[in-house]
């Protein structure tokens, strides 16, 4: 495993302290274990969205929730149809947990399911605050 060496860009940065947790967040969530269900991010203008493939969920069986910045993809697992034999059964319908870090200018706008597909809309919102700002010199009483 690499280790990096965070300190020159620390060194120049200020109120980072997310940074830590971050890290800690991605360490954890290892998605090569488990890639189910797949997603997609995409980039729209200055906006984002989150396409999952959800097929044989419906809107009553995901629960999508946002908590201090991280955006919570849940589903219930499909319950088993009774009288019915497969001959192959290849549509997983397994309960998942899909988590998601958010920066902090960054809202959930919406959600639809189409198609098979679960749908996340978010928003990037600069603060005025945040924003450029022209700062005036004051002049020296001397």
């Amino acid at each position: 495993m690499r280790r990096y060496d965070l300190a020159p860009l620390l060194r120049s940065s200020v109120g980072f302290d997310r940074f830590d947790q971050l890290f800690d967040a991605a360490k954890r969530s290892d998605t090569a274990a488990n890639p189910y269900p797949p997603y997609n991010i995409e980039k729209l203008d200055d906006d984002y969205r989150i396409s999952m493939a959800v097929a044989g969920f419906g809107e009553d069986d995901i629960e999508i929730t946002v908590k201090e910045n991280t955006l919570v993809v849940e589903g219930r697992p499909l319950t088993e149809r009774e009288g019915v034999a497969y001959l192959h059964h290849g549509i997983a319908g397994r309960g998942f947990e899909r988590r998601f870090q958010l920066a902090e200018n960054v809202k959930v706008t919406g959600a639809s399911l189409e198609n098979g597909l679960l749908h996340v809309e978010l928003q990037h919102h600069t603060p005025e605050h945040m924003k450029p700002r022209q700062i005036e010199i004051q002049k020296s009483a001397a």
